[in-house]
């Protein structure tokens, strides 16, 4: 049996320890009972269990200091676990928990900003729930165009813009499908209904429209082989395919110089989209820095 289907082979409880301290060698270069037992509420055999099956599957990857009874990193330490990044950096920053005491600690000093925008949980919950139940969801949503409205939608997918988090639904009042933040949601009441066929993501064109866009170091730039490095650069560039709804939203988080001529000279603006015209009928295009709407062509009578 190979160390992939050796693994598979384990229950899912054993797999999640076993991930743990994998997770415990690879960034801390060890891991000793306490830990295990202290995370996971298992007993002392239980915790030793783990670790010598941990051992049996990946020798290579741990060795025992019997005088400080602890184990450590092995030399040819290989993951054996995929550890996705944006996980890690979680835990790191804000610690492994399972929402039961909330207190939950750094594993390493670790700042990062604030959040100045954070849902309510008991606007967020609700919001979930229909989206989960593919159900409309009554709302009052306080609009920066049109101030206070009773509105009903029909909620599908979560978006993180970065700055603030939004729903994207139907919107029976307007008729169209929008963005609405979470922050500005009050009193949501699921109904019991079902949506109809034109309230589903599959006719939400903005959703589904697939934009492919490609970045490159800024040419004002001298040193372009160092944002290479930052963003982790093939062939030159970061190409990538994003739905045509979140890509005004990341394109301003990011800080991308989307103007025909690369004009944008100040310091936040490290990349370029170099094919601007891929935003074309993207709605949100307008929140991209620099974005210019291409002008409308006219046409001349013989």
């Amino acid at each position: 049996m190979t160390q992939p289907q050796r693994v598979e082979s384990l229950s899912h409880a054993q797999r999640e320890r076993l991930a743990y301290i994998d997770f415990r060698l690879y960034f801390f270069g060890e891991i000793g009972r306490p830990g295990l037992i202290e995370r996971f509420g298992v007993a002392p055999a239980g915790a030793t269990r783990d670790l010598a099956l941990y051992r049996e599957i990946a020798p290579q990857n741990i060795t025992f200091d019997g005088s400080n009874k602890i184990y450590r990193i092995g030399q040819a330490f290989s993951p054996l676990f995929d550890h996705a990044s944006q996980r890690v950096l979680s835990a790191l920053a804000l610690g492994f928990g399972d929402g039961v005491n909330g207190a939950t600690q750094p594993l390493l000093p670790c700042e990062s900003p604030t959040a100045l925008s954070n849902p309510r949980m008991d606007v967020l919950a609700p919001v979930c729930r229909a989206i989960h139940a593919k159900r409309p969801v009554a709302i009052r949503y306080h609009s920066m165009s049109s101030g206070e409205s009773e509105r009903v939608i029909v909620p599908f997918a979560l978006v993180d813009t970065g700055l603030r988090w939004h729903v994207r639904a139907f919107d029976r009042k307007s008729g169209e499908f929008r963005d609405f933040v979470i922050t500005r949601i009050e009193t949501p009441t699921l109904l019991d209904e079902e949506p109809q066929a034109n309230e589903r993501p599959d006719n939400d064109i903005q959703w589904t429209r697939i934009v492919e866009l490609d970045f490159v170091p800024h040419p004002r730039l001298e040193r372009p082989e160092i944002i290479k490095m930052d963003y982790g650069m093939t062939d030159g560039s970061i190409r990538m395919r994003v739905r045509a709804a979140v890509a005004g939203y990341m394109l301003l988080r990011w800080s991308v110089d989307c103007s025909p001529d690369h004009r944008l000279k100040e310091e936040q603006y490290r990349l370029w989209l170099s094919d601007p015209l891929a935003l074309y009928g993207v709605e949100n295009a307008k929140l991209a820095p620099g974005y210019q709407a291409p002008a409308a062509k006219t046409s001349r009578k013989g």
